[in-house]
Parts: C-alpha cells; sequence; structure tokens
C-alpha cells in the first residue's frame, strides 16, 4: 500500500506520538509498504520537499512541539497528489490533520485517524492563567466531534480508556479501533547492552551498585505530576534514588524543589535524552513508575516491560490493558500505597526477580509488526468501505 502519514510531531520531536508514528513508519516499511510523511517543519522557517516527506513551517503552539502551520502552496499539494496515496493516516485533528481531511476529500483518499492524545488534559497549555478552562474544554471537544464524527473513514485509539471517551462520554456511535502502539521490543531488552558502557553511564549520574533506582522516563510537564514522585521519594530509603530522564517545561521548577527538601542527593535528573538513544538508560532502572494521570497509553511503560523492569503506576484506566497487579507491576491511589509499595520492592529482592522476569513476558504482546498489522486491517477496512460507497 501507498499510506500517508499526517502529523504535527515527528522526529527529531521528543514524545510519544512522534514515537508511536515512527515505530509505525518503521514496521510498516519492513512489509514492503511505501510510506509518506506530511509534517510541522520545527527547524526552519522554510519548506522542505523531498521524495517521501514535507516540511511546512508553522508558529509553536506552546505545547510540546507542536507548531500551527500555515499556507500550503500548490507544489506541496501536487506532490501529495504525484504519490497517489490508497489511504491517508492522520495522527492530529489540528493544523496537519485539517490538511489531511482537506486532501482525503479532495482526492477520494480514505482517511484514517488515531486519537493519540486527552487534549482536554493540555488545556492549561493554552490557558495558562486557568481563567476559561471550561470554556477551552468545550472547544477541543467540539472540535473533536467535528473531526472525529463528520470527516474520518475510520477512528483508532490507543487504549480501553481513550475508547471508553469516546463511547461514553462523547456518545460517538461509529465504530471504534483499540491498536495499542507497539514498539522495537529488542531495542530495549538488557540483552543488547555492553556491560562495559552502562557503568560508565551509571558513574556519570553517580549511582551506585547497591543503589535501588526508582526510574521516570518521559516530558516534564505538569500533567505529569513529577511532583507526587518527588514528595513520596522523601520517605524512602536513603539507598531508593528517583532518576528523572527527559526535558520539558517544568524541569527547572523540580529541581528547584528537590533542592528545597534537600534531596539532591536522591532525586537525579539527566535532562532532555533523545529517544534513539534513550535503551541504556531503561537498564539503569529496578523499578519504573509514573504518577500521570493524562495518559492515553502509557508508552513508557511497555518500553519498561521490555527491559524487564516492573512498573509501579498510579491507577488511571490508560494502564489497564498493560499493567496486570502484583504479575509485572503495581496501581497505587495514594502516597500512603505508593511509599508502602516501594519499601516492599526495595526489601523483597525474591518479589524483584519474579517480577522482572513477568514484565519481560508481557512486552512480547507489543511488538511493532503486531502494532502494524493490527493497523493494516483498519486501512483495509477503510479502503473497502470507500469502494462499497
Amino acid at each position: 500500500m501507498k499510506i500517508g502519514i499526517f502529523t504535527d510531531t515527528y522526529p527529531p520531536s521528543i514524545n510519544g506520538v512522534a514515537t508511536s508514528i515512527i515505530t509505525l513508519q518503521r514496521a510498516l516499511e519492513k512489509q514492503g509498504h511505501d510510506v509518506f510523511v506530511v509534517t510541522a517543519n520545527i527547524d526552519n522557517i522554510s519548506y522542505e520537499v523531498s521524495d517521501k516527506i514535507i516540511k511546512i513551517p508553522g508558529l509553536p503552539t506552546g505545547i510540546y512541539d507542536y507548531r500551527v502551520t500555515g499556507v500550503y502552496p500548490l507544489r506541496v499539494i501536487n506532490k501529495i497528489k504525484d504519490w497517489q496515496l490508497d489511504v491517508i493516516h492522520s495522527h492530529s485533528f489540528f493544523t496537519v490533520g485539517v490538511v489531511a481531511r482537506i486532501i482525503a476529500k479532495q482526492f477520494k483518499i480514505p482517511l484514517v485517524h488515531t486519537y493519540h492524545t486527552m487534549v482536554e488534559d493540555f488545556t492549561h497549555y493554552i490557558d495558562k492563567k486557568g481563567h476559561m478552562q471550561d470554556i477551552s474544554k468545550k472547544v477541543l471537544k467540539s472540535l473533536t466531534d467535528i473531526y472525529c464524527d463528520k470527516t474520518i473513514d475510520e477512528l483508532v485509539v490507543p487504549s480501553r480508556k481513550v475508547y471508553n471517551l469516546f463511547k461514553k462520554k462523547y456518545q460517538y456511535n461509529r465504530e471504534v479501533h483499540i491498536v495499542p502502539t507497539g514498539i522495537e521490543i529488542d531495542k530495549y531488552h538488557p540483552k543488547n547492552y555492553d556491560n562495559q558502557f552502562l557503568p560508565k553511564l551509571r558513574k556519570k549520574y553517580g549511582l551506585r551498585s547497591r543503589d535501588f533506582v526508582v526510574l521516570y522516563i518521559g516530558r516534564i510537564g505538569f500533567e505529569k505530576s513529577i511532583d507526587f514522585l518527588i514528595d513520596n521519594h522523601f520517605f524512602l530509603p536513603k539507598k531508593a534514588k528517583l532518576l528523572i530522564v527527559g526535558g520539558g517545561p517544568d524541569l527547572e521548577k523540580l529541581q528547584s524543589k528537590v533542592k528545597k527538601l534537600k534531596i539532591d542527593k536522591q532525586v537525579i535528573f539527566t535532562g532532555r535524552v533523545l529517544h534513539e538513544h534513550i535503551g541504556p538508560y531503561y537498564q539503569l532502572g529496578d523499578v519504573f513508575t509514573t504518577a500521570s494521570a493524562t495518559e492515553t497509553q502509557g508508552l513508557t511503560v511497555i518500553e519498561a516491560f521490555a527491559a524487564n523492569l516492573p512498573v509501579v503506576a498510579f491507577a488511571d484506566s490508560a494502564f489497564e490493558d498493560v499493567v496486570i497487579d502484583d504479575y509485572n507491576g503495581y496501581f497505587f491511589k495514594t502516597a500512603e500505597e505508593y511509599q508502602a509499595i516501594m519499601k516492599k520492592l526495595i526489601q523483597d529482592t525474591k518479589l524483584m526477580q519474579t517480577l522482572k522476569k513477568q514484565a519481560g513476558i508481557s512486552a512480547q504482546t507489543f511488538s511493532d509488526q503486531n502494532y502494524a498489522n493490527n493497523i493494516l486491517k483498519v486501512y483495509r477496512q477503510a479502503t473497502q468501505k470507500r469502494k462499497v460507497k
């Protein structure tokens, strides 16, 4: 098939959506499909047009590396037309997503959309003072209704949490496909990392062999509730180290918080790490944790499993299809539960070994090829419906 991916975010941007897209692209190409990409240009303000990728200049939105793209000149439209796409897969209903809708309609191409992000949870980036939160959420819901219900042929969501959002809250009466994002499992497996390199990485961040490393990897933003992890780490044994990997708008604020709590020797920040270099960082952890309640799936949780790391996660429905309590990790609802779980894992070496083994087994379900195969089924369903119409 000739597949067009339309997205506001794409590598070198670092976020879950960009990771999901590049994983899908590579998996589809491994199977012999042609994949073409239309995305925003985050590096400069010019148009970049090559054989298989078009980058459109745009203005920053303040949300991740997302851009509001501008005018699409005729040469860009003609280039997309020359691709002779069989299907368009949109990953945003803003900016580039709007263009996906227009192109699909103009050239009569089936349109599939993946709803990656709980956009209502990110209104604080638009309305920083919080004066119009309710209005912002209503506007975003209306945009979602229009794009997903009136325009697309098939809708894909990464988890049951998002499925329930559409079915129960939005009263969406069409079919919704649950397709969890896959990962390149070998990229995170411990067997693929040089034992000589990892000690150097541990030394860089002051991690000793006897330390118990609680690992967080992801965007350092308000919505991720990293402050919860920091506050509760204060009550864990001194041998526990919280390693926070990533960059984001709240990095400096959280670093200041750690200094005020006088736990800067127990809480370590690495700063921004490119996704292609992230594999070794998973090898530094003993357990992976997240307190976020804004995920649609939690891709880093699956990556942690691939690295044989058990996961301690906030009891959010986004993780219910992935984390199995007392099998490959644990859920917590309160600070007291979080602290109790961590103390138990620190003390019980035998339990940790069992959880690590079962985490590795859990990762196999989420391979990149399974991801591609499930998405291809949706593509074929969309094209078949178009033929019937």
